[in-house]
């Protein structure tokens, strides 16, 4: 045949007779690369396949100096393997024996998606957010240019509990009243942005109105 081609999907070619002239009849059938990896990904997202997760624990998300962009600072990186169907307590389970963390010690899983930064984690509570976690991950893998689907960026936090105010008795009734506890948890999106603070008040203890500071980012 008059001149060569390269092809550069894979394409499976048969003629008419046993061997290739000139005249037999050529039929080819190509997969474009497009196809290869939503088939590639439509294997990955099958039962048995593997789902890994790349899990950061015992650091902080701390903005970089130069720029402001987020990062994670300190702790561990480890990569967790779990097969398909998963649920959210298997993951659990398999997180609280990686980081050595026990059923009492109240874990938070966030999650970074593939389109976004690590100023926009999301939290993963049970077998639902999973499986939208999920879903998000299939389709960043099947616009990849690689086959490998992508690894699921995981963050762990160990969320401490705020301490029990005192039972009210009549001698502490009389003693002097004090500020309640305040506990802030803040999460910094950019550089000198508060992006969320959360206060817990003792119940137990109440402050008569013109006694009361006001309280402004955890400083009176």
């Amino acid at each position: 045949m008059a001149g060569t081609s390269s092809w550069s999907s894979s394409c499976s070619c048969t003629s008419s007779l046993g061997s290739l002239d000139d005249d037999d009849a050529l039929v080819c059938a190509v997969n474009p690369p497009e196809q290869e990896h939503q088939d590639a990904a439509a294997a990955a997202a099958a039962p048995g396949a593997a789902v890994k997760f790349l899990c950061s624990y015992g650091g902080r998300i701390l903005p970089r100096h130069s720029d402001g962009a987020l990062r994670y600072v300190g702790g561990d990186n480890r990569v967790v393997s779990l097969r398909r169907p998963l649920k959210f307590t298997e993951l659990e389970r398999k997180l609280r024996e990686m980081c050595g963390w026990g059923e009492a010690m109240a874990m938070a899983l966030r999650c970074r998606l593939p389109t976004e930064d690590l100023d926009a984690l999301v939290s993963v509570t049970g077998d639902a957010d999973l499986g939208h976690l999920l879903d998000e991950y299939d389709a960043a893998s099947a616009r990849r240019d690689r086959m490998e689907p992508l690894k699921i960026r995981a963050f762990l936090f160990a969320r401490a509990t705020p301490p029990l105010s005192p039972p009210s008795t009549a001698s502490s009734s009389s003693s002097p009243r004090t500020t309640p506890y305040v506990q802030h948890h803040h999460y910094f999106a950019r550089p000198g942005l508060l992006h969320q603070q959360q206060q817990v008040f003792s119940p137990s203890a109440r402050v008569p109105h013109h006694h009361r500071r006001r309280v402004h980012n955890g400083y009176h």
